[in-house]
């Protein structure tokens, strides 16, 4: 059985290609700055997660994960879109940008 790593985590690579050079950097900067961050609500576990306090930055949240002993969470939203592709309709995924989110 084959399993695939969840987009927005390390090792993945958005389809199973190898990416190189300044072009898989690009990407990966611009999800992550997308990206939000939250240490656990109390009582949440791996297995049940609940999003607690929002940290302004990676770097906030790796520093309170710390010093609290505990995991933190990376949330990226996404939106599926339809684009042609020749004659064809793909659906892709398009994070969505820090402004345009809804609560």
């Amino acid at each position: 059985m084959e399993t695939k790593t969840p987009p927005g985590v390390a090792g993945d690579n958005g389809g199973g290609k190898q990416e190189t050079g300044t072009r898989g950097r690009r990407r990966n900067r611009d999800i992550d700055s997308k990206a939000r961050f939250f240490l656990p609500k109390q009582g949440s576990t791996l297995k049940a997660p609940e999003l607690g306090q929002e940290m302004t930055t990676e770097g906030d949240a790796l520093i309170q994960a710390l010093k609290r002993d505990q995991h933190f969470y990376v949330v990226t939203v996404w939106k599926a879109v339809a684009e042609q592709n020749g004659g064809s309709p793909v659906i892709i995924k398009q994070a969505v940008a820090a402004d345009t989110r809804t609560e």
